[in-house]
């Protein structure tokens, strides 16, 4: 973390990144690399996805040096579609990085305006506000040009983000135009009022032996059961929905919290496969009582408590 006060810090010359952009550009030249001459935006489109991913697995890890190559990576990304726009005669690297540093300051007036933020909470709610300002703003522009009807509020969330993401950008955009609940404990009604409607709709669904619900597709489902079991789907993810907004107001990002546990439960799934390897056995041909006792181990060397 720098040392300096905001009034110390000055613009930087960055040769290494001029130079970088120069290769790219290179690259893409008419006597340069035949592979990179024939990308277009949308063909390497699932690199950026790509590259993102690798980078936050290696923040998941702890391996600065990892990261180090990753961020690389997406940087790469980044400089090779902005030169394919600077190609087309669109914008160029220079446009992106000037938008990200006007957007970047504006929406901190408490860093460089005259707003005040006591907290992150704070920030954030102060970042939302600038956001639905700069709408309002956008819409204005598009009605004086006659552009039509102003983008919708929610379509600026990408519906290619991960289900969880997309639900909590969803929930805080629908809070900050002021769709929201008066208390936290509003909001944990809500989620038991969906819980409850989750249960009706599973007790109504035909099910197998085993209790999972009959789905279109399954021998000799119905339509109407395959319509119940649509209903349970839709159910349950209104009370993932729900638990979002609870995650939300109380200030946790739920998509990390949900890779948190993940990471939790395969770091201790490993242990049990470890431990039971060390016995000449695998954890599939363990009895319940001692896959229980493992997970209890695991827990008690984390420091955790048992289930």
């Amino acid at each position: 973390m720098t040392s300096k006060s905001v009034a110390e810090v000055t613009a930087q010359r960055h040769p290494d990144f001029d130079a970088f952009v120069a290769t790219i550009e290179a690259l893409r030249a008419p006597d340069g690399c035949p592979w990179d001459r024939e990308q277009t935006h949308r063909s390497i489109a699932h690199n950026m996805i790509e590259e993102a991913y690798e980078a936050v697995d290696a923040i998941e890890r702890g391996s600065v040096a990892h990261l180090r190559e990753e961020l690389g990576d997406v940087l790469l990304q980044v400089v090779l579609q902005s030169q394919i726009a600077a190609d087309a005669g669109a914008f160029t690297i220079d446009d992106v990085c000037r938008d990200v540093n006007e957007k970047m300051i504006r929406r901190h007036p408490h860093v460089f305006g005259e707003e005040a933020a006591a907290d992150s909470g704070e920030v954030l709610g102060l970042w939302e506000k600038v956001k639905l300002a700069e709408k309002e703003a956008a819409d204005a522009a598009a009605a004086d040009a006659g552009d039509g009807a102003p983008e919708g509020l929610l379509d600026g969330v990408p519906a290619s983000f991960p289900a969880l993401m997309q639900a909590q950008k969803i929930s805080r955009k629908a809070a900050a135009a002021g769709f929201e609940w008066d208390t936290l404990d509003d909001i944990w009604s809500q989620v038991a009022e969906e819980v409850g409607e989750l249960k009706e709709a599973y007790a109504a669904a035909p099910r197998s032996k085993s209790g999972k619900i009959v789905k279109g597709g399954d021998a000799g489902a119905t339509p109407e059961a395959a319509a119940a079991a649509d209903a349970v789907e839709l159910e349950f993810g209104d009370v993932l929905f729900a638990l979002v907004n609870v995650a939300r107001r109380m200030g946790v990002n739920a998509e990390n919290a949900l890779r948190a546990t993940c990471v939790k439960f395969r770091r201790r799934w490993a242990f049990m496969e470890g431990a039971a390897w060390g016995q000449g056995r695998r954890v599939e041909d363990l009895p319940t009582e001692e896959l229980e006792e493992l997970w209890r181990m695991a827990k008690m060397l984390e420091g955790g408590e048992a289930r």
